[in-house]
């Protein structure tokens, strides 16, 4: 008699892939540490097909080393899209829409 394996669906540990190509670039080594901690946290939520949909909550950066106040997070989403790294498309409010976010794909080639 054969023995089968059983194969067990075990969960996929999600990561963010960020080319060495990027990590190098002049573009990235000027960027501030909080914007590089919210642009790999951006990129996070990407899937792949949400691009200028992705939705980042300041209560979800709250607790992060580095984003700790809301004024670091505006600063650091300031500069993301001052430097072409995002785009917001749906500007939110305190009572209307929510944010919603796109990558540019500028310097990630693994943004589409």
């Amino acid at each position: 008699m054969s023995r089968q394996r059983r194969r067990r669906n075990k969960p996929h540990k999600s990561f963010v892939m960020l080319p060495r190509k990027m990590l190098r670039s002049e573009e990235w080594k000027k960027l501030s540490p909080a914007a590089k901690i919210l642009y790999v946290h951006l990129k996070g939520k990407y899937n792949g097909s949400n691009n200028g949909e992705i939705r980042l909550y300041y209560s979800e950066l709250r607790g992060i080393k580095g984003l700790s106040s809301d004024a670091t997070i505006s600063k650091a989403f300031r500069e993301l899209e001052e430097k072409g790294w995002i785009t917001v498309l749906n500007r939110g409010g305190l009572f209307r829409r929510i944010n919603e976010y796109g990558l540019t794909g500028k310097f990630d080639l693994y943004v589409h």
